[in-house]
């Protein structure tokens, strides 16, 4: 490929300021290769209506097509006219990925789960050269999984490399193993600094925390579905001293907050609901532990986690059975791991971070120190590119040397 510019587009299912792990993964990945140099272009469902209001979670809001630039990357997002179990009709989705095959486009990325893109491309098959990111199984959702493996099927087919995130997920992801030769592995990685070199607003807003809530302060992030686990969060925080904050929103929010006046710790949850950048790393600055209850394969990999552990914030997490979520985290080195669906389990880990002499502060530089070895952004969008140099090589040989 010389030194032309690689000119990459990213099919993901939303796009920051969406939240998720998946759309905090593929704008990092975005701005990191663009930095390298690459031309990228990011194609997802617009989850802003006309006010800018999010409907991620309503099934017939209606949302438009728009175009705009988050720095160096291109972002279209597609406009969506409902949303039925969780696939968004987009009807101008069509004519979007088609321009791409005739912009000159040398590779699409496409990032799964996410039905919307899986079906365009089942449908469309385009003749350039396809990578998956194969971020988790659809585990809840039996009706739509059934109906997605026929579509993943025809795309994995067509896709030259799928990539997991993690060197366990694959063991246990009956789709993955259809498609071992053809597997790779790329952690997901972030743009560490603001976590590990904190603004003075984010410093000031950790300060204004401990002030306010005391220690501990128990931290969980991400958004309120069923497989977060928060529920045990919830559970736990009956056997535990100190406040639990709970930053993100969704589907289960006022199901949770039963939960927490059944329990009897409602007056000692913190609900922050969508907070800024700054106040996010602050909170990890602020927090005793960072509690990570997920209980399904739906958890793959838990970005969040690299937030809490770039800011020196032990992780406890679950061993949740051929996820990456233990894999990031590793239980006695950056964090404690408990089993799964065990409030028990959270609050006795919780209180041996309290107790146990030297314990915090060692898995807290640990983390730091992996967090940087590990899961850099620079490192992923290297590696990325790596991968995909190799693709289109292949791919250009095989062309210029037919069997």
């Amino acid at each position: 490929m010389g030194n032309i510019p690689l000119r990459i587009c990213h099919l993901g299912k939303f796009y920051p300021p969406a939240a998720g792990g998946i759309e905090t993964h593929v704008r990092t990945l975005a701005q990191a290769q663009a930095t390298l140099g690459a031309h990228v272009h990011v194609v997802c469902v617009n989850h802003l209506d006309r006010n800018g209001r999010d409907v991620t979670w309503e099934r017939l809001a209606a949302t438009e097509t728009v175009e705009e630039w988050d720095g160096s990357v291109r972002v279209t997002r597609v406009g969506c006219r409902a949303s039925i179990a969780r696939f968004n009709v987009c009807p101008g989705l069509p004519r979007v990925l088609a321009g791409l095959m005739r912009s000159g486009t040398d590779l699409l990325h496409l990032h799964v789960p996410n039905p919307t893109m899986l079906l365009a491309l089942a449908a469309l098959r385009p003749r350039i050269p396809l990578v998956v990111t194969y971020h988790s199984d659809v585990v809840k959702q039996k009706l739509l999984g059934m109906i997605l493996r026929l579509f993943e099927h025809v795309v994995f087919r067509r896709a030259t490399v799928l990539i997991s995130n993690s060197p366990t997920y694959p063991g246990g992801s009956t789709i993955l193993q259809c498609y071992r030769g053809k597997l790779t592995v790329l952690p997901m990685g972030l743009s560490l600094d603001p976590y590990l070199r904190p603004t003075p607003a984010a410093w000031k807003y950790a300060q204004q925390l401990q002030e306010k809530h005391g220690k501990p302060l128990w931290l969980a992030v991400g958004r309120l579905v069923y497989y977060k686990g928060l529920h045990n969060a919830i559970r736990a925080l009956a056997l535990v001293p100190g406040k639990l904050m709970i930053v993100g929103n969704g589907p289960l929010e006022s199901e949770l907050k039963r939960l927490a006046e059944e329990v009897g710790v409602a007056e000692r949850i913190i609900w922050r609901g969508r907070v800024s950048e700054e106040e996010l790393i602050g909170s990890y600055h602020a927090a005793t532990a960072f509690w990570f209850p997920s209980n399904e394969r739906s958890e793959g990999y838990g970005l969040v986690q690299v937030e809490a552990m770039a800011s020196g914030c032990p992780v406890i997490n679950t061993a949740i059975p051929h996820s990456g979520v233990p894999w990031v985290s590793k239980h006695g080195e950056t964090g404690l791991t408990v089993p799964v669906n065990d409030p028990a389990a959270l609050a006795a880990a919780s209180r041996r971070l309290l107790h146990e002499p030297g314990l915090r502060e060692r898995l807290a530089a640990t983390a730091r120190e992996q967090a940087v070895a590990r899961f850099d952004h620079r490192l992923m969008a290297e590696r990325s590119l790596e991968i995909y140099r190799q693709i289109l090589c292949k791919d250009r040989s095989q062309w210029d040397h037919p069997n």
